[in-house]
């Protein structure tokens, strides 16, 4: 893994189209920014449109563009991501790779006195949404002829199991899907993406910011995802 602080590295990106979810984030934000410095066309995915234009201006500072699209993950059917591909086909003419950073945590809960509600949207946001968006976005990534998954994966579950839900649970079943969909789309790259402890509105969720010593800057940790995204690295 890349030391807090890595640069982004030239323009290794340059020409490729990057859809990032959850891009106003914690990791989201510093990782479309960083994906911008290395030449990339970001496509910024998340439900605030506000939030997302905000982030649209920081990836504009660093010297790249935007698209945004905002869309609820939670609420959203296959046909709201099959239109999405579609419009990213038509508004930059291609995707090279889709990275997600979205995810739905409400904070740590005994599974036995979870909110069935909370649990469900924990679960379909972390996990089913993915792969709706993934599953529709699979034609124009095989057509980029390099095309990337990413999927950023919290090691903390696995490490701590209990009172995580179904944030936990989703986190779990991703390491599956990562193993299905790359033994299944041979001409795709696709990784998991094992971060360290970041300082997140997400991790704040469950560790009291004064007391969590190992959380750090997202921004010093964009280096092992934009060495997949440019073709090397390994994603555990």
């Amino acid at each position: 893994m890349s030391a807090p602080g890595t640069p982004a590295g030239g323009r290794r990106l340059a020409g490729r189209v990057v859809l990032v979810t959850g891009a106003y984030g914690g990791y989201g934000r510093a990782l479309a920014v960083d994906c911008a410095r290395a030449g990339a066309r970001l496509v910024l995915l998340g439900r605030n449109a506000r939030k997302l234009e905000r982030a649209a201006d920081a990836v504009e500072q660093a010297g790249g563009e935007a698209l945004l699209y905002p869309l609820d993950l939670e609420g959203a059917t296959p046909d709201d991501y099959a239109e999405l591909a579609a419009r990213v086909g038509e508004g930059a003419g291609r995707l090279d790779a889709l990275v997600h950073c979205a995810a739905h945590f409400p904070g740590l809960t005994p599974l036995e006195h979870s909110d069935p509600a909370a649990f469900a949207r924990a679960l379909h946001v972390g996990l089913t949404a993915r792969w709706w968006l993934t599953q529709a976005c699979l034609p124009l990534l095989r057509d980029s002829g390099a095309g990337r998954v990413v999927f950023a994966v919290d090691p903390g579950p696995r490490a701590f199991p209990a009172y995580w839900g179904g944030y936990g649970v989703a986190q779990r079943g991703l390491e599956a899907l990562v193993e299905t969909l790359a033994a299944e789309q041979p001409g795709l790259a696709v990784h998991a993406l094992h971060l360290p402890p970041l300082r997140t509105p997400l991790r704040a969720r469950a560790y009291a910011a004064d007391e969590d010593r190992l959380a750090r800057d997202p921004a010093g940790f964009t280096g092992p995802c934009l060495d997949l995204l440019a073709g090397g690295g390994e994603g555990a």
